[in-house]
């Protein structure tokens, strides 16, 4: 953008204010330059009511349709559950307005790819809220692998578990752990993350495989898992993931020929370079709204200054992955 002119304010709503919204998402985007949110959406129009009180939104709707008809609306923001997205996509699409949409991008690989292709035949912007892969902590790592830093990299693999919540033991319904929207329980919430993440730091996957099932019986959706995987770059790739264990690990190691990284997809822990020359941890703290890296590259996306690291089509590819891991062929 040319010196002294000034960059048009995108409007944006927001489909589903839960609490994604509260503090990952929603402030990202009122603390972002450029950006402005005029208008949010809930089902339950006292709920909706309730957070454009509290977070300063001039309207709110109980109607999705009459948000992403309003003409102040330049944007809109999905960020329902998952078994929706493609339901409020094609809407939106029909608009003609750009997208972000949480992440899982759909609970399938070929609701994804439908996703995509309605945003590709209006040319549209297509966004996915896989916002680590604008987290300094992880642009950190992956300037470690481009610069050589542990040669030519050989094999990632991340191992996460925890225990089942009080919720789960309850046994009360919880939209995460329900078939229906998220086929794989938490880990279509959480592994869907880390598994982006490894495809922008090393290459998308060509070759996956996987077990799944539910050993604990609490809920309906799948609870423990293994997957192995290779990328394009030929790096190999192993991961497990299990909701009912004792206590809680999430840790992920990079072996190159020449050194390792070790980082937590999750926690707020040092990532981590161990070379022939030493050891070298760095503490790199999350913003606040912990999206807003994500959103201000969406800002640049916009304005033409740049290219979002998380789009359509690597959301989809996630999704391909998952359905790979959870047996859907």
């Amino acid at each position: 953008m040319s010196e002294g002119k000034e960059q048009k304010v995108i409007k944006w709503g927001i489909i589903g204010c839960g609490d994604v919204t509260e503090v990952k998402s929603g402030p990202a985007y009122q603390q972002t330059d450029g950006f402005e949110i005029v208008a949010v959406m809930r089902r339950d129009l006292d709920k909706a009511r309730d957070y454009a009180e509290r977070h300063g939104v001039a309207r709110y709707y109980g109607d999705a349709d009459a948000l992403i008809a309003d003409p102040e609306v330049d944007a809109v923001y999905i960020a329902t559950p998952p078994d929706v997205h493609l339901h409020y996509a094609k809407k939106v699409a029909a608009a003609g307005k750009p997208c972000c949409i949480e992440k899982p991008l759909a609970p399938s690989y070929a609701e994804s790819k439908a996703i995509v292709e309605a945003f590709k035949e209006k040319g549209l912007p297509l966004f996915v809220a896989y916002y680590r892969r604008s987290l300094p902590r992880f642009t950190q790592v992956k300037s470690w692998i481009d610069a050589g830093k542990v040669g030519t990299v050989r094999h990632i693999s991340w191992h996460y578990s925890k225990g089942p919540s009080d919720q789960d033991q309850s046994k009360e319904y919880n939209w995460r752990t329900d078939p229906v929207v998220a086929p794989g329980g938490y880990f279509d919430d959480l592994a869907s993350h880390g598994l982006d993440l490894f495809a922008y730091l090393l290459g998308e996957m060509k070759d996956v495989s996987g077990i799944s099932l539910n050993q604990q019986g609490l809920y309906g959706a799948k609870d423990a898992f293994a997957a192995s995987w290779l990328h394009t770059s030929t790096v190999t790739g192993t991961g497990s993931w299990n909701f009912g264990t004792f206590g809680y690990e999430d840790s992920v190691k990079i072996y190159g020929s020449l050194g390792t990284i070790s980082f937590s997809v999750f926690d707020e822990q040092p990532v981590v370079l161990e070379t022939a020359e030493g050891r070298q941890a760095l503490e790199i703290a999350h913003p606040g709204a912990v999206q807003l890296h994500h959103v201000q590259d969406m800002r640049d996306h916009l304005a033409g200054q740049g290219t979002h690291p998380s789009l359509g089509e690597s959301g989809a590819h996630t999704s391909w992955v998952m359905d790979r891991i959870l047996g859907v062929h």
